[in-house]
């Protein structure tokens, strides 16, 4: 139920048309909350009938013109409701993971090229959400307003990318000594 909720938030920091979204999901959002131009285009449907936004008029009607969205008080009382809702935490789900498990019975046979392909993964995302910050947040963003809250949130993805580049280098460690 989370995709509206991203969608008020976003529009909550910019009023957007439906393609704005999309764009802004691929470069923020969608690092922990993804969500295809359909999906985004049908929410938003979805939002307007539910009175929590509406489209802002255009200046001149033009037919086939694109539709700006902004947060009605509804939508922003919801957001508020969801943010305040309690909701316990998701179990982690990764195939990586279980193939590894896997290995131990049936062996590593080809688990190493996977490994080196997910670190090398990791590694580019961490990259790109430490250009993210130098660029983002400098330091006199890091701890002003709504940008605090934004810059834990990147944090957050830092830290589970550095995680992710150390537990996969000790894995490999690991299977280095197996074999």
């Amino acid at each position: 139920m989370s995709l509206p909720h991203a969608i008020l938030t976003a529009l909550l920091e910019k009023p957007s048309s439906g393609l704005e979204l999309t764009r802004r999901f691929d470069k923020s959002i969608g690092y922990f909350w993804s969500a295809t131009h359909q999906q985004i285009y049908r929410e938003l449907g979805r939002l307007e009938q539910a009175g929590h936004i509406r489209a802002l008029p255009a200046p001149v009607p033009v037919r086939g013109q694109r539709k700006e969205y902004e947060v009605l008080p509804a939508g922003r009382a919801e957001l508020g409701d969801w943010v305040a809702r309690r909701e316990d935490p998701k179990p982690m789900r990764s195939s990586l993971l279980l193939r590894m498990r896997a290995a131990a019975m049936v062996g590593t046979t080809g688990l190493r090229a996977e490994l080196e392909r997910h670190l090398a993964l990791h590694r580019e995302q961490l990259a790109e959400y430490l250009a993210i910050e130098v660029k983002d947040f400098p330091d006199e963003r890091r701890s002003a307003g709504p940008d605090r809250l934004r810059h834990l949130v990147l944090r957050g993805g830092i830290d589970l990318e550095r995680f992710w580049v150390e537990w996969l280098t000790d894995a490999l460690v690991e299977l280095d000594r197996e074999g």
